[in-house]
């Protein structure tokens, strides 16, 4: 289920934005055709008790309602329902969870139920109003949608941050004495105290006094045994991190390998909050399920045998135990990411019941010319944790023997020149920490966060997944920061995430929360509709206006002069005499069509191509495509119409293959043969499939494969007897022709005609099929003889089903 405005206000152009504020919401399916909640009603049909088994968080609470919804539940019936907490799908968790079953938490649902309304709400408002504001007013602004969203806005903000650190960053010069002595063999370079100094006179009058002395003393000795800690356990934050930093996963992609590990029973569930685990953890089991991994079984088998570690106690939310493995797996079974990503998982657990690594840290200090340097060396006593975690490993550094008071010479003394840089770009590792100190999402939106920002072009992943934002993002942020920096700051997401974690505990009422963050918005929306002006200045220096891009590609039917067309997103002709800007289909290739023009307005029509060797093309008018110019078409290209009161939206109209012309030769009625066997569209002829002529549905991605290598296929004003379907003309190729004495024109129905019905494939998606042998009874005719319909039986047939034997 999602929530969603009601179907009057879906419509951009009729609903003011601000109305959005105290629209009511609706939870719908997600996927309708799916029935979920049919299936749910009717298998709870009859039922005593029911048993709720969803995630352990706020989100699988706020589903329990939802299935209590589905089934019709009640007070006031005497059924119970129940509630499962569970981390892992095995016997063990599984039988735990029957044995401690709670009620369902109506407080922690509301708070789902709050944090849905206010982004939905927020979001669409200052959405819609963005988009139609700075939507085609600008020609290389690459952005079919610019959106705003209370937690992806503040994300982006932090890539925007510290870009701006790095544009606005000066570097400085610093200078660094550096003496060096030769000692039992070993060349060792001293840090100096003072570190570095920015004064270059300054800097040369110590590296004077060092020299001038030449002698340094031992000042200090100093041994100290120190650990470096086993990790607490995995959670998804962490998990993400190490995924970007360190496998090159983007967070998405991360999540979407770590559900299908835990789906197939390879790990337990990866969105969790804590990395501590409970008490009644069973460590030697999980263990023992690794003890023949062909890894890592020897490491695991040692650890048994000595004697694992109590984990670090890490902090428990109280939603799922840490991300751990659940049976062994190798590299065959999982494939190349997968086993990547199972394989941390296994180290970081095994990591956690490690012993700690143990080392010696040796610090020696030195003093000459009144000036005090030292080094540092690591000796290894217990690798413990890192032995399987390497890349954790403490450095060892060995130094010679130094005795306190001992005077050694000095070699050289250099002056270390060097430039302070600027930070890197921030990177994805660093971006899900700010968001998690600064409580930016959720474990389980996080990642999705962060691909959106990605998704609409406001940054960019560079090498090592650093953020670099792109100039669309930089003057988003911008504008939010002359305006109200609110908008962008992480502080307000802060808030909410306080008064939503309130709704959560019962401590405040859901009702009066949302509407005190709404009208917070509300009128921090109407402040910035008043302001847009400033924004609006920052993207006028930074895009180039609609005159001055694109290139000429087709004529204004208004004006007789050459539109242009601009192929940045949304994709759209522009043109400059009438100021007027006309949108095409989005994500596919356009050119003109023969200068043909549209009997209805002199537009010149064009063909559009969409991408892959299955894309489909069709010609349009630019001004039909925008302004549909026939009613009761109930299916626009590129867009669903919901009710009579939706309208058109960007990038989705009326080309031809749906206009309903009766005598243009390019329309529905003059290129449609058929009806489509998948769905209520018409199969039409491709115009400029050659020479792998093909029909495509107007509706859905279904494809018939024609005659290959013919010269020439094009439709008849004739229409089938038996199915009613447009008779084709089909100009074989003389070397190809299967027509007796090398003829090489004929027609006929591709349904009913049996020589054309052998001949044609059906396609759809990824799916192939062969015709296994003709059931045509019609046979068509060579030009000049009499033009076979086919020999009927007098029975009608429907060309929905005529197909379902390919």
């Amino acid at each position: 289920m999602f929530s969603d405005f009601p179907e009057k206000y879906q419509n951009w152009t009729t609903t003011d934005p601000l109305d959005l504020f105290q629209a009511p919401i609706q939870k719908t399916e997600a996927n309708p055709k799916a029935h979920i909640r049919r299936h749910l009603s009717q298998e709870a049909r009859g039922y005593g008790n029911l048993v709720l088994w969803l995630d352990c968080d706020r989100e699988g609470e706020n589903i329990c309602f939802e299935v209590m919804d589905c089934i019709g539940h009640s007070n006031e019936t005497r059924r119970r329902i129940y509630r499962a907490r569970f981390s892992s799908v095995t016997e063990k968790d599984i039988l735990k969870a029957m044995d401690n079953l709670v009620e369902p938490n109506k407080d922690e649902a509301l708070a789902v139920d709050a944090r849905q309304e206010i982004d939905l709400k927020v979001g669409v408002a200052f959405t819609r109003f963005q988009t139609s504001f700075f939507q085609g007013k600008y020609g290389n602004l690459d952005s079919r949608v610019i959106s705003y969203g209370p937690c992806q806005t503040p994300t982006l903000g932090f890539c925007v941050q510290r870009y701006l650190q790095i544009n606005t960053f000066k570097p400085e010069k610093f200078w660094a004495v550096r003496p060096y002595i030769m000692q039992k063999g070993y060349e060792l370079q001293l840090e100096w105290e003072r570190n570095k100094l920015f004064d270059y006179d300054v800097a040369v009058m110590f590296q004077k006094l060092v020299m001038e002395d030449g002698i340094l003393e031992v000042t200090e000795i100093v041994e100290k045994q120190e650990s470096k800690s086993r990790p607490s356990g995995l959670n998804t934050v962490n998990l993400l991190k190490v995924a970007s930093s360190a496998l090159g996963f983007g967070p998405q992609m991360a999540m979407q390998v770590a559900e299908r590990l835990y789906t197939q029973g390879f790990i337990s569930y990866p969105r969790t909050e804590s990395t501590a685990y409970p008490s009644s953890f069973d460590f030697r089991g999980t263990l023992g399920a690794q003890v023949n991994n062909p890894t890592w079984g020897s490491y695991v088998q040692r650890l048994l045998a000595d004697g694992y570690q109590k984990p670090r106690s890490g902090t428990d939310v109280g939603d799922h135990p840490p991300v751990t493995p659940l049976r062994s797996a190798t590299e065959d079974m999982l494939g190349n990411d997968a086993w990547r990503l199972y394989e941390y998982i296994c180290t970081h657990f095994m990591g956690t019941v490690s012993p700690d690594c143990k080392y010696v840290r040796t610090k020696v200090e030195f003093s000459i010319g009144g000036e005090f340097f030292h080094c540092v060396g690591h000796r290894v006593l217990v690798k413990g944790f890192t032995s399987i975690m390497p890349w954790l490993a403490v450095t060892e550094k060995n130094l010679p023997q130094f005795t306190k008071g001992e005077k050694i010479e000095v070699s050289q003394v250099d002056l270390h020149e060097g430039m302070t840089s600027p930070p890197d770009y921030l990177s994805e590792s660093e971006l899900i920490s700010l968001m998690e100190k600064n409580g930016i999402g959720t474990d389980a939106s996080i990642s999705v966060h962060i691909n959106n920002i990605c998704e609409r072009n406001y940054v960019q992943v560079l090498a090592g997944r650093k953020l670099g934002p792109t100039a669309l993002g930089i003057t988003l942020i911008r504008g939010y920061q002359c305006i109200d920096p609110d908008l962008c700051l992480p502080d307000i997401r802060s808030f909410i995430e306080q008064q939503i974690t309130l709704v959560a505990k019962g401590q405040a009422d859901h009702f009066r929360v949302v509407q005190h963050v709404l009208q917070q918005f509300r009128q921090k929306y109407s402040y910035f509709v008043k302001q847009i002006e400033n924004m609006d200045a920052l993207f006028e220096a930074q895009f180039s206006p609609l005159a001055d891009s694109g290139r000429v590609l087709s004529k204004c039917g208004k004006c007789l002069r050459y539109m242009k067309h601009i192929s940045t997103q949304p994709s759209r002709l522009y043109c400059n005499t009438c100021e007027e800007v006309y949108y095409l289909p989005q994500k596919g290739s356009i050119k003109l069509y023969k200068e043909l023009t549209c009997p209805l307005d002199n537009f010149e029509l064009l063909i559009f191509s969409m991408p892959g060797p299955d894309g489909k093309s069709f010609p349009l008018c630019p001004y039909c495509y925008n302004s549909p110019p026939f009613e009761g078409i109930d299916t626009l290209f590129g867009a669903v119409k919901s009710g009579p009161s939706s309208q058109l939206g960007k990038g989705a109209g009326m080309p031809c293959f749906l206009c309903p012309h009766p005598t243009c030769r390019h329309s529905l009625i003059a290129q449609g043969v058929c009806a489509c066997p998948e769905c209520s569209g018409t199969l039409v002829l491709d115009p400029v499939s050659a020479p792998k002529w093909r029909l495509c549905c107007n509706m859905c991605n279904f494809l018939v494969l024609l005659p290959e290598g013919a010269h020439q296929i094009s439709t008849t004003r004739e229409r089938c007897p038996e199915c009613d379907s447009t008779i084709l003309e089909v100009d074989f190729n003389k070397k190809t022709t299967p027509l007796e004495n090398g003829e090489t024109l004929y027609t006929g129905c591709i349904l009913c005609d049996e020589l054309l019905h052998s001949l044609v494939e059906m396609k759809y998606g990824k799916s192939f099929f062969k015709r296994l042998g003709g059931r045509g009874r019609g046979r068509g005719s060579r030009r000049g003889g009499y033009r076979g319909r086919g020999r009927g039986t007098g029975k009608k047939v429907d060309p929905k089903m005529s197909f379902r034997d390919f």
